[in-house]
C-alpha cells in the first residue's frame, strides 16, 4: 500500500481527523463530524469516502486505535445519473467506478453504438465535464458487475500499462450447472479463438494466451453450485470457458454448453474490484452484493 503525501491529499480534498481513543469507525464518524446521522455515516462508508491511514474502509465496525488518522473525502457520489443500465459506485476527477447490468456492452465497436461508454460520455457532457470515459477493461455484454473507467488518457494508460500491479484483486460469482464436488482449485490452460470467434482451451500452448482461474465453492446442490472465482489473468470468455471445461457451464451460457437458465440471464457477476488509484496510489476496495437471484435459487 502506498501512502499519500500531504500534497496529494490536498489535491484530493479531505477532512482529516485524529483518533485519540479506541472505538468503532461508525461511532467515530458520528462523533467527530458534528453529530451526523447514522444513515449519512453509512452513505460515506458505502461510497468509499472514508480512509483510515490511507486505506479505503467500508466496514462500520472497523476498530480504530489511538494514533490512527481518518480522512473523509469531500467528493460525493453523484445522484445525477438515472440509468437502468449502470449505477455509479464512486467518482473522482480521475476515475469512475460503475456497476453494470447484464445486457449492455462495456464499449461499442463504433463511436455511436449504445454502451456503457456512451452513457458515461453523455453523463459527463450534461455535467459540463471536459472529459470522456476511457475503457481500460471490459465485461461481456451479459455479465454484470463492477468496472472502472478512466476520465483521462493519462489515467487510462497508467491502469492499462500496469494492470496487474494496479488492479490486484478481481472476483466474480457464478451460478453454474450441477454439483461441483471440489471445494476449490485452479484451472490453468491456453485460450484461443477459432474462426467462428468461439474461445476454446488447450492443456498445452496452442498459440493462444495462458489463462489462470482460481475458484471456491460457496454452496451447492445436485442441480446448481454457487462459485466464487478469482482471475489471475483476464482473457476473453475466460471464466465461461473454464467452467465449461469443468463440466459445469455458467447457467444461461448457451454458447459454452449451458442448457439451464433459471434466471433468464448469464449468471456471472463481477462482485469485487480492488485497485490502487492511478494518480494517488491509494488502495481502493469496491464490492457489491451477490445478485439476489443467485442466492434465491435452491442450492
Amino acid at each position: 500500500m502506498k501512502n499519500l503525501t500531504g500534497e496529494q491529499y490536498a489535491a484530493t480534498k479531505y477532512n482529516v481527523y485524529q483518533v485519540r481513543e479506541s472505538m468503532p469507525l461508525m461511532e467515530f464518524l458520528m462523533t467527530e463530524m458534528h453529530g451526523i446521522s447514522r444513515n449519512r455515516a453509512k452513505d460515506l462508508l458505502k461510497g468509499h469516502a472514508v480512509f483510515v491511514n490511507s486505506q479505503s474502509v467500508t466496514k462500520h465496525d472497523f476498530a480504530l486505535l489511538p494514533g490512527m488518522e481518518v480522512r473523509v473525502s469531500k467528493h460525493r457520489r453523484s445522484t445525477e445519473l438515472d440509468s437502468q443500465w449502470i449505477k455509479i459506485v464512486y467518482e473522482d476527477k480521475d476515475i469512475i467506478i460503475i456497476e453494470k447490468q447484464p445486457g449492455i456492452l462495456s464499449a461499442g465497436t463504433t463511436g455511436r453504438q449504445f454502451c456503457v461508454k456512451t452513457i458515461l460520455d453523455e453523463y459527463f457532457k450534461k455535467r459540463h465535464f471536459s472529459c470522456h470515459a476511457h475503457v481500460v477493461h471490459r465485461l461481456d455484454r451479459e455479465t454484470s458487475g463492477l468496472m472502472v473507467y478512466a476520465k483521462s488518457i493519462e489515467a487510462a494508460q497508467i491502469l492499462q500499462e500496469n494492470w496487474k500491479q494496479r488492479v490486484f484483486d478481481r472476483r466474480y460469482v457464478a451460478l453454474v450447472e450441477g454439483n461441483v464436488e471440489q471445494e476449490g482449485g485452479t484451472i490453468e490452460n491456453w485460450l484461443r479463438d477459432n474462426k467462428a470467434c468461439v474461445t476454446y482451451s488447450s492443456p498445452v500452448d496452442n498459440g493462444g494466451k495462458l489463462a489462470i482461474t482460481h475458484f471456491r465453492v460457496v454452496s451447492r446442490s445436485d442441480k446448481y453450485s454457487l462459485i466464487e472465482l478469482r482471475l489471475e489473468t483476464g482473457r476473453k470468455n475466460q471464466i465461461r470457458v473454464h467452467m465449461a471445461d469443468m463440466g459445469h457451464p455458467v447457467c444461461g451460457d448457451e454458447k459454452y454448453g449451458s442448457t439451464m437458465n433459471p434466471l433468464h440471464r448469464l449468471c456471472l457477476h463481477a462482485f469485487r474490484l480492488y485497485l490502487y488509484h492511478p494518480r494517488t496510489g491509494v488502495r481502493m476496495e469496491f464490492e457489491t452484493p451477490y445478485p439476489t437471484g443467485f442466492l434465491k435459487i435452491n442450492i
